[in-house]
């Protein structure tokens, strides 16, 4: 029995980390501080400012959706600084992965590894459907037509009678985005750093023209009161939380850019600054585009697919229309690039090790990139844009990601008790209140906020427990498979 206990804690130290980081050149060294950073706002900006923030305000937040997207910033930006510790001492391939095998051992690494490979892979295809929605909002724009309807989106079970079948455009998209980043990363790179910029003065755009046409009276009431509406309740505080509990899936994604460290140049220096500076970044354009959304037009008018493009449609300012139409398809292209590098980096890393079948851990001989576990997840994730509804997936992509920066923060503590003498090229300030803070912070925005009103103890917010079920359904088939698989035939099992 303790043989086998042994096995499920047995861990990578930090030395072997940094030595194999050194030592194997699996990657070229092509990235840097701008690239990695354009690689985490990249990820970060997207569907929260183009799609999410209107929505959230319409369906649970009205104009206090800002106060949401701070909520999950602040439980985010917790994670991040323990991320930023870890990247700075561990410099390896595999982001949360690497680090869990550092501190907790291999079972909880599987876990963590497990869990990200199916979160960054979802995430490609709900931001696929969102790209698609400005894209055909552009088409009907530019030309006044509209794709058939069959090939408009996934079926929706809450519309059965829509017709729609397929999302064509947001599964083309997957594809040529595995493409892209199989043939050389610092191509992909490249483009998305182009693209990222396109997408700053897209949403600064958005500031600065919507600025203009705030009326103030859209913001009052700024948390508008509670109702309930065929037993789902919304708006009021349990409104606000419940809309953190979703846009959380836009204030994550400078974690991406960790999976890329043996292709940055100076990895120790350049990713605790690249993770902090896409943080700050994006959370200022998410305050201000909340603000200026929710002022532009009644919260309840930014419901649809494209609410920005809604917003400034009933405004009569069709001349920004195309403009912002373009930035969003590049913003969500580039958050697309992000999360599909990482979830193949993180399918690598548990090959290399021998947590999976050492078939997908293979480098293309000519590009240099793993242009086996990219291409699979390029078919995986058209499969999903396709086939399935939007708000389904983002909320299972949510519980994933909490769940592991639970993980993270807690990891961070342990190993400063643990190793506290360890080279840190940056340490997190105020550690023993920031790491705790973000792992209530991930855990209430899973379970939800407790909240004593009326007289009761009750919980705000929260996801949905069929979300939950499916996360445990999901964790267990991974340890099927590490039992079955990856103990066995893992690197440390060899050693």
């Amino acid at each position: 029995m303790m043989g086998f206990l042994a096995k499920l804690v047995r861990h990578k130290s930090i030395e072997q980390l940094q030595a194999e980081a050194g030592n194997r050149g699996d990657f070229r060294r092509v990235l840097g501080l701008w690239q990695l950073t354009a690689i985490g706002v990249g990820a970060i900006i997207g569907v929260g400012v183009f799609v999410l923030a209107g929505q959230q305000a319409a369906a649970n937040a009205g104009p206090a959706v800002v106060l949401s997207f701070i909520i999950a910033g602040l439980g985010s930006a917790c994670a991040a600084l323990a991320y930023a510790e870890f990247a700075g001492m561990i410099p390896v391939t595999g982001s949360a992965y690497t680090y869990g095998y550092a501190v907790l051992g291999e079972l909880f690494a599987w876990i963590i590894g497990w869990d990200l490979l199916i979160e960054y892979a979802l995430i490609v295809g709900v931001v696929a459907i969102g790209w698609s929605g400005y894209v055909q909002a552009l088409i009907e724009q530019i030309f006044g037509v509209s794709l058939p309807v069959w090939a408009q989106g996934a079926y929706d079970p809450q519309h059965p009678d829509s017709g729609k079948v397929f999302n064509v455009i947001a599964a083309a998209i997957s594809l040529l985005i595995a493409w892209m980043l199989t043939v050389k990363t610092e191509w992909g790179a490249r483009a998305n750093t182009v693209i990222v910029t396109i997408k700053v003065i897209g949403v600064a755009l958005v500031i600065g023209v919507g600025a203009f046409y705030v009326n103030t009276a859209n913001w009052h009431p700024f948390i508008p009161a509670a109702v309930v509406k065929d037993g789902i309740s919304s708006y009021g505080w349990g409104g606000v939380l419940a809309a953190s509990s979703i846009v959380f899936f836009a204030v994550f994604g400078y974690d991406t850019l960790t999976t890329a460290a043996e292709e940055s140049k100076n990895p120790q220096r350049d990713l605790p600054r690249a993770v902090l500076l896409s943080l700050a970044v994006s959370m200022t354009l998410y305050i201000l585009v909340s603000l200026v959304l929710t002022g532009m037009v009644p919260y309840d008018q930014l419901s649809g697919a494209a609410p920005v493009d809604a917003a400034f449609k009933a405004l009569g300012l069709d001349w920004v229309r195309g403009i912002i139409s373009v930035a969003a398809i590049a913003g969500i292209t580039s958050v697309m690039f992000a999360f599909m590098l990482g979830a193949a980096r993180i399918w690598f890393a548990l090959s290399r090790d021998g947590l999976l079948p050492k078939w997908f851990a293979k480098i293309h001989p000519k590009y240099g990139t793993p242009a086996r576990p990219t291409m699979i997840l390029g078919v995986f994730t058209a499969l999903v844009a396709g086939f399935l509804p939007i708000g389904e997936v983002a909320e299972l992509v949510n519980i994933g990601t909490l769940a592991a920066f639970i993980i993270i923060c807690g990891s961070v503590l342990i190993l400063r008790v643990r190793q506290p003498h360890v080279e840190r090229r940056f340490r997190t300030p105020m550690l023993w209140l920031v790491a705790p803070a973000g792992m209530l912070f991930s855990l209430f925005l899973i379970i939800g906020w407790p909240w004593f009103a009326d007289g009761r103890f009750q919980l705000l917010g929260g996801l949905p427990m069929i979300t939950i079920w499916r996360f445990i359904a999901w964790m267990a088939l991974g340890l099927v498979i590490y039992f079955a698989y990856g103990m066995r035939h893992s690197e440390l099992a060899k050693s």
